[in-house]
């Protein structure tokens, strides 16, 4: 497990270099995305209101931002489950020329292929509510687009993010996640524990009632 440092625009080298189980912070300009957003531009055919640039860290999250003294303030944003875009996976990666995807949890097989073919990784959260309050200090929202027309939640908001973090690399550039890796050292554990134990790799648990 390594520690990375990491500003936007991130280069096909600096993704390259992540591997799964990895910890990232992220600094430089981002953007929100949700289901509105993806079905405008990939399904009903808009054009994105705003230049990419030097934005290719997209964050699954519909944060909540209130107008203060003429700013905006961000009061909310945590990333939500990227498994629920999957269906725009490919589109979003190749389209927007994504280098990162941050979201909650992880992405599905389509997801990891599209990422290996386009040099992608997707970032989760940890799990760890206490940095909530914290990570809110690191962002800093820019504007927003098309917020009469989405909403507020499902709008594209533009931040600057300073050290947001820490998150995990669960799938790399290769297409590995972290959570299959996760599920076959389980598997393998258990099987070399039950045979330690003298118990039939058929044994029903059903069988102890």
């Amino acid at each position: 497990m390594t520690e990375h440092r990491l500003r936007t625009p991130f280069s096909e080298e600096d993704v390259m270099k992540l591997k799964i189980g990895d910890i990232v912070y992220l600094s430089g300009n981002a953007f929100t995305c949700r289901s509105r957003l993806h079905r405008a531009v990939f399904d009903e055919g808009e054009q994105l209101p705003f230049l990419l640039e030097d934005r290719n860290l997209l964050i699954h999250s519909g944060p909540v931002i209130k107008e203060e003294q003429g700013k905006f303030v961000a009061k909310s944003f945590g990333p939500t489950s990227s498994v629920r875009f999957e269906k725009w996976a490919e589109k979003s990666i190749a389209g927007w020329k994504l280098r990162a995807i941050l979201g909650k949890g992880t992405m599905g097989r389509q997801a990891a292929l599209a990422m290996a073919r386009h040099r992608c990784v997707h970032i989760c959260t940890m799990g760890i509510k206490s940095h909530e309050t914290l990570r809110l200090k690191q962002v800093v929202v820019q504007g927003v687009h098309w917020k009469d027309k989405l909403g507020s939640i499902e709008a594209p908001w533009l931040v600057e993010l300073n050290e947001y973090g820490p998150f995990l690399v669960d799938i790399d550039t290769q297409g590995n996640n972290y959570f299959d890796y996760l599920d076959t050292k389980i598997a393998e554990k258990k099987a070399r524990v039950m045979r330690e134990l003298g118990i039939s790799e058929d044994f029903s648990y059903t069988e102890l009632y």
